[in-house]
């Protein structure tokens, strides 16, 4: 299974993207940061050498390669309406790429699981947004 073209839409409308990795002590680590997705996987990276020593790119080389990402947006309070990707994945070693903020390292994310709620942008109602639950093949 992938994922559907109305979650393509949606992730390719978002800038930013919560990315969590794994520090050396099992200790999640989460930074907001800006992605891309390329209609099955995710990317996350920057400009120079530096970026290899942010603690994303520190945590992955050091072989905690597991991955969460959660992609979602709040429309409107009042009636609540939210919507929202999370997406488990594995990351792999940096590489050189022209990316979106330009040519640099990236760490290509390839989806294993994801969930997705309310893409079509209702408000919630009386009950709870019903979540798509996917899994990706990560070759």
């Amino acid at each position: 299974m992938s994922f559907t073209e109305e979650e393509i839409d949606y992730l390719r409308s978002q800038p930013l993207a919560r990315v969590a990795t794994l520090c050396g002590d099992a200790q999640p680590d989460v930074v907001p940061l800006a992605f891309e997705f390329d209609g099955s996987c995710f990317w996350v990276g920057g400009v120079g050498e530096a970026v290899l020593n942010t603690r994303k790119f520190r945590n992955v080389r050091g072989g905690n390669t597991k991955v969460a990402l959660v992609v979602d947006d709040l429309v409107s309070l009042q009636p609540f309406v939210a919507r929202s990707i999370r997406v488990y994945g594995v990351a792999e070693e940096p590489v050189e790429r022209v990316g979106l903020v330009g040519p640099g390292l990236y760490m290509r994310i390839r989806p294993t699981v994801s969930w997705s709620w309310n893409m079509a942008g209702e408000p919630a109602g009386d009950a709870w947004y019903q979540p798509r639950k996917a899994f990706h093949d990560v070759r």
